[in-house]
């Protein structure tokens, strides 16, 4: 069975948009996307809302030997958040992800080198901002984004994304003052499982969009 919900990311955002007319204040938002795929999906949202759009840029930090198991991420200049409950299981210390957590800040350099070149990171104290991506799994790059903007004094937090887990949405309460999403299937295996269009989002893709927008 299926459970495709959108053409691709620019139909997502579309529809997410419409969906957060009623929940974001401000008549300019700063809209916040989670690079890659969120930018795509945060472009349309700040299209229609009238928002700034820009970039927190936030990275994984997986598992010793099974990086695609998210066991905490890391957020431009922030700490890292991991899951604690997890470690403990796993038998993993803080010091065991040294090398990963150096990996990734590394790659949240380029990528912040990359998307804004000269440009400081958003200013984001007291503004409302909607943080942005194509979807959660487990919400952990989510969370260590959303406390990077928290802790830069914005008045208030959305997260908006197109499709979730049900479980990573309950997880990321506490986190922001609201969450808005369109799509939670019963049994969720990935995000892609919500687009017939799931196709890498590049680095040109992601200047081209913010580039727009300016």
């Amino acid at each position: 069975m299926t459970c495709t919900r959108f053409v691709d990311r620019t139909h997502a955002g579309r529809e997410l948009a419409c969906a957060l007319a009623g929940h974001v204040h401000d008549e300019r938002p700063l809209v916040l996307a989670l690079p890659r795929g969120g930018v795509p999906v945060a472009a349309e949202v700040a299209s229609a809302l009238g928002g700034d759009l820009d970039i927190v840029v936030a990275r994984k930090i997986g598992a010793p030997g099974q990086p695609e198991f998210g066991i905490g991420a890391l957020a431009e200049d922030g700490e890292p958040v991991l899951d604690e409950l997890t470690l403990a299981d796993l038998g993993v210390t803080e010091t065991d992800l040294a090398e990963t957590i150096r990996r990734e800040r590394a790659e949240i350099d380029r990528r912040t080198r990359t998307y804004r070149g000269d440009r400081p990171a958003p200013a984001v104290e007291g503004r409302e901002v909607v943080v942005v991506d194509d979807g959660l799994a487990t919400g952990v790059t989510a969370r260590a984004a959303l406390r990077w903007v928290r802790e830069n004094g914005p008045r208030r937090v959305v997260l908006a994304v197109p499709t979730c887990a049900a479980q990573a949405e309950r997880d990321l309460a506490e986190d922001a003052d609201a969450i808005v999403s369109l799509h939670a299937p019963p049994y969720f295996y990935a995000v892609g499982q919500a687009y017939a269009d799931f196709r890498q989002v590049t680095d040109d893709d992601v200047l081209r969009l913010l580039r727009s927008h300016r």
